[in-house]
């Protein structure tokens, strides 16, 4: 994994110049000594890359992970009170049942070289571990990827959905339909991958550096066929009324909690996804300050230029349609950004970087609109953030990747295609259209025959009258949080005997 090069000495070499055409047998010895120590520095500087890129690996992988507390509470703070248990315990069984099924299966499906372009189909259970080219800390990475993608699915079906639905959609998509798609994407052996020593696609291979569509797009078409095939929650939408209720969260406080803790994770997601640092990119004197140390802070510029502005398109954009400044709102226009800029954040420029966040604002409000009118329920706006943000960014990467960076990245080939707008042509373009219709073909065969079997086996979704009275007290054995008298009084309380909810705002009612 390490990049760092070990330079030889040949003592051959060394004997002419150190016997000076006599002692030939002394300059011998002296040359065999002075290999014998150089090769034992140069080990150690080998030794030492390794060392640095794994460090490295390991702390994106920390920062990536964090970010399951992200979405717990994000998620949390987006359901109404009476969920609030069952919300944060499935994003506890993402990470739980996905670190299980992934070892079994799921990393030796992605990266279980040497395979066909298809699937892996070595390593299952980490056999055979560590290998030349990944160590253990490469499969810590990839794991929190793998949940991450079930975390996006868990927000789409959240407040209706039954915890054993949970159990069954989540180690099947760790274990089997993300794998899948990132061998496709990731491994060098993968059909679609950049990494390919030939038979490229469209010369090009498809660059989705971070997983706008490997990880976003593929949690996000999961959750849309959940949601899709469940239906919307109970009052979402009231056959009575012109428009849509809003059924909000409990709590902005959570919200925003989980929103940082995300935009902190993003910066091991999208940089971590260099895998090394100890790289130079250097090829003439003075100009090795210049290396891959460089492309990782590239990247989390890009990440972070992405994020900002789509977070203020939203903001003036959501008070220019509804007449409010809104938090929430704001704080998934952010996380759209993000989304929309893993695919090309190591390959555009910071400018580029401005338009693709402002696209995936828009993009997101977009298809908000386009779910009420649709009549289609995600609590979590998870399919038509990940999902179609994650769409825009990988056609993002296709028009603005840069021709230099896309060179020192991918194998240093000058004639390598880039974005359209860039002057690169149309062929990555082309790649990464290919890729949206493969990955919305896959997982809508796969997850959506999933939800829809579990559907008929009455497996999915949760009773009526448990899904009124909310999750927690139903399934769980409890609420959340601990009321007073007062509060029940007041409205606070789900509903209990002789109650009934108000759809709108989660309280309560006296009959």
């Amino acid at each position: 994994m390490a990049s760092s090069s070990t330079i030889s000495c040949n003592a051959t070499d060394l004997i002419p110049l150190l016997s000076g055409g006599a002692n030939a047998t002394a300059a011998a010895a002296a040359a065999e000594f002075i290999c014998a120590r150089f090769e034992t520095v140069s080990g150690k500087f080998t030794d030492a890359g390794y060392a640095i890129d794994n460090t490295y690996l390991l702390f994106s992988a920390y920062l990536v992970f964090s970010m399951q507390l992200g979405f717990a509470m994000l998620c949390a703070g987006s359901v109404r009170a009476k969920n609030t248990m069952n919300i944060m315990l499935t994003n506890v069984i993402d990470a739980a049942a996905g670190g299980l099924f992934y070892y079994l299966f799921g990393f030796a499906f992605a990266y279980g070289a040497p395979s066909n372009g298809f699937i892996g189909r070595h390593f299952f259970g980490m056999s055979d571990f560590p290998k030349p080219t990944f160590d253990y800390p490469f499969f810590l990475y990839q794991w929190t990827f793998a949940i991450a993608a079930a975390g996006i699915t868990s927000g789409s079906i959240a407040e209706r959905t039954q915890f054993v639905a949970y159990l069954i959609y989540s180690s099947f998509l760790t274990g089997l339909v993300y794998p899948i798609v990132s061998h496709w994407f990731w491994s060098s052996d993968g059909w679609a991958s950049p990494a390919r020593s030939d038979n490229l696609l469209f010369q090009s291979g498809v660059i989705d550096f971070a997983g706008s569509g490997v990880v976003h797009m593929v949690g996000g078409i999961a959750g849309l066929w959940g949601a899709l095939i469940e239906g919307p929650r109970i009052g979402r939408f009231d056959q009575q009324r012109s428009k849509p209720l809003t059924l909000r969260g409990h709590s902005a406080t959570l919200v925003v909690l989980g929103t940082f803790l995300l935009w902190f994770g993003w910066y091991g997601f999208n940089p971590g996804s260099f895998a090394i640092i100890f790289k130079s990119y250097g090829t003439s004197p003075g100009s090795s300050f210049y290396g891959q140390w460089s492309a990782v802070g590239r990247t989390a510029v890009t990440t972070t230029l992405a994020g900002c502005t789509a977070a203020l398109t939203t903001l003036f954009g959501k008070r220019l349609i509804d007449g409010y400044w809104n938090v929430t709102d704001v704080c998934n226009g952010l996380l759209g950004g993000f989304a929309a800029i893993t695919s090309g954040c190591s390959v555009v420029e910071p400018w580029a970087a401005v338009i693709c966040g402002f696209v995936a604002a828009w993009v997101l409000m977009g298809f908000n609109k386009l779910a009420d009118k649709l009549r289609y329920d995600d609590p979590l706006e998870a399919a038509q953030l990940h999902g179609g943000c994650g769409a825009w960014g990988i056609i993002f990467t296709g028009l603005f990747a840069d021709k230099t960076y896309v060179s020192e990245i991918y194998g240093g080939d000058p004639n390598r295609p880039f974005g359209l707008l860039m002057g690169g042509g149309g062929r990555l373009l082309a790649a990464h259209v290919v890729q949206i219709v493969v990955i919305m073909g896959w997982v809508s065969v796969t997850m959506g025959t999933l939800f829809f079997v579990l559907h008929k086996l009455k497996l999915l979704r949760i009773p009526s009258e448990d899904e009124v009275a909310g999750m927690d007290p139903t399934s769980h054995g409890g609420l959340a949080y601990m009321y007073t008298e007062e509060e029940i009084k007041n409205g606070i309380m789900v509903r209990g005997v002789g109650r009934e909810e108000d759809p709108v705002h989660g309280h309560v009612g006296v009959l």
